[in-house]
């Protein structure tokens, strides 16, 4: 790398463990980690033109690859433009780690128009949040951002970078980016989910891959239709075409991970 700043250190951490994919809707605060790209080409940064589609995308990026993607937000609106797909992550357990940005530490008192509470607004997830506001602890926070997005189970871990702590250039340099050990995502039970839930799932049906739940319930319905019934923590669910759920009878066939 060219230079070695809170932003490359980000992406050297994320390089580290394996997380390639960056769904990005930056702003000013986020430039220096928008520069170090160029020099980190395994992290791949996919532009949207809105926050939704950030944060929507790594949710299904993660569903889809079984591993997680991360995000990267402008401020607190960025954030909270972002936070409906993020709620429907946090439901299903899937993982996804928010690099939110944030004005430089020094600029906190003068309350600009975009300041917020981005802490209050990342609990409202229910996962792990942290700010980090020195160049050398980046790395560290971004390897625990990265473990407490695997959980299991999976759950929303968000990173908030001052541009300060951004664009400073770190007092040491590491041998090697700290990595954690993590088990695959989801939790095992749930790769032969669909094996042993397969007699009670109609031969000409499909049954989805559901990463989160702790309870399982899948039965056919007694009605000559293709459909099924899917109880997800004691909530009846029932599924009509793969696609769509609604409100349905109650299942028979309980797994429990």
């Amino acid at each position: 790398m060219t230079s070695l700043n809170g932003g490359a250190r980000v992406l050297a951490t994320l390089r580290a463990n394996g997380l390639t994919t960056c769904f990005a809707n930056p702003g000013t605060s986020e430039m220096h980690f928008v520069a170090g790209l160029d020099d980190v080409p395994e992290v791949r940064a996919i532009l949207c033109l809105f926050e939704g589609v950030a944060t929507g995308a790594a949710d299904g990026y993660a569903r889809v690859t079984r591993q997680p993607a991360a995000t990267l937000l402008h401020l607190g609106p960025g954030l909270a433009n972002g936070w409906a797909n993020l709620h429907n992550a946090r439901r299903a357990n899937v993982p996804v780690l928010n690099i939110v940005g944030d004005h430089a530490t020094y600029h906190a008192t003068y309350d600009a128009p975009l300041q917020s509470n981005i802490e209050a607004l990342a609990s409202t997830l229910e996962g792990w949040h942290r700010r980090t506001t020195n160049p050398d602890d980046v790395a560290s926070d971004t390897s625990e951002a990265i473990g407490a997005a695997y959980g299991p189970p999976g759950q929303i871990a968000t990173l908030i970078l001052p541009a300060d702590v951004s664009w400073n250039e770190l007092s040491t340099t590491p041998s090697k980016w700290p990595s954690r050990r993590v088990r695959l995502w989801p939790h095992p039970i749930s790769e032969n989910l669909a094996e042993r839930l397969k007699p009670s799932v109609p031969d000409d049906g499909t049954l989805g891959w559901w990463p989160g739940p702790r309870h399982v319930t899948v039965a056919p319905r007694p009605e000559n239709r293709r459909r099924h019934v899917l109880e997800v923590h004691g909530r009846n669910l029932s599924d009509d075409h793969g696609t769509r759920l609604g409100r349905g009878d109650s299942g028979t066939t309980h797994l429990r991970r």
